[in-house]
């Protein structure tokens, strides 16, 4: 009786030892590819958007209970079963989407000193891309192909945006790319269940990293890696004449707390 019970306990717990490896193992690749379904339905909508003027009975996305109580909404992700699956979207909303980014970032260079204060700042989304009718917050992707990654990019470095993505934060430059604009985005590393910025620390001098919006795809080369305690910002602001791309996420101090990891990339 007393092997029996031994038995019993020892298969439990090797039982418990493999499901501790396996399933983050397929809770990360679960993640993998709701990231990359994610990814593939933004180039979906962006190559179906239609061209000319949107009838003028065509219904915006409807927006929820919370969403109408506040003007500050976070362009949060939907779940892919909240979102129509016949969205379209319109040339002349993403059209406007560009010029209201464009005018975004020429707005930093005189103002983002004065705006980008705190870890607050940096949360609510730049723009509301429900205004521009695109239901689900995606404004574009981030991929480096030397570390496998490939993220939806949403507006806004909150905890519920960095728990699907990578999160721009707010009050820097948009990702569309241009001479004095740095656009910065954080994501999570150590993320139970999902790999996002877990690997930006395997990237090095040289790397590519690519942007793809609605109008563009943009490549930056890696430039800089650095580790900075959570006080050093100074890399999310503006240099001027670059084109910048700037990705930050939390490591370990060794000491109980956070340092942050930076990696810069630039576009000649």
């Amino acid at each position: 009786m007393k092997r029996k019970i031994i038995g019993i306990a020892a298969a439990f717990f090797i039982l418990l030892g493999a499901g501790l490896l396996i399933i983050p193992r397929v809770s990360n690749y679960i993640g993998v590819q709701i990231a990359h379904t994610t990814v593939n339905d933004f180039l979906n909508l962006k190559e179906n958007i239609v061209e000319g003027d949107k009838p003028s009975n065509e219904p915006t996305p409807d927006m929820t209970k919370e969403a109408r109580k506040s003007e500050n909404l976070l362009d949060i992700p939907k779940n892919k079963d909240e979102v129509e699956s016949n969205v379209v979207l319109y040339r002349v909303d993403i059209d406007r989407l560009l010029a209201d980014s464009i005018a975004y970032n020429e707005m930093l260079k005189n103002n983002q000193q004065n705006l980008l204060i705190d870890e607050l700042s940096y949360q609510s989304p730049s723009l509301n891309l429900w205004n521009y009718g695109i239901p689900n917050g995606v404004y574009g992707y981030v991929s480096a192909s030397t570390i496998g990654m490939e993220l939806p990019i949403y507006l806004g470095a909150s905890e519920n945006n960095m728990a699907y993505g990578a999160a721009h934060m707010t009050y820097t430059s948009l990702p569309i790319g241009g001479r004095n604009t740095n656009a910065v985005l954080s994501g999570h590393s150590g993320f139970i269940g999902r790999i996002f910025f877990d690997y930006i620390r395997n990237l090095n001098q040289g790397d590519e990293v690519v942007i793809e919006n609605y109008w563009d795809k943009l490549t930056y080369t890696v430039i800089d890696t650095k580790i900075c305690k959570s006080y050093q910002s100074s890399d999310c602001y503006l240099s001027e004449g670059k084109d910048l791309l700037t990705m930050l996420t939390c490591i370990s101090d060794g000491q109980g707390g956070f340092d942050r990891y930076y990696v810069i990339c630039e576009r000649e």
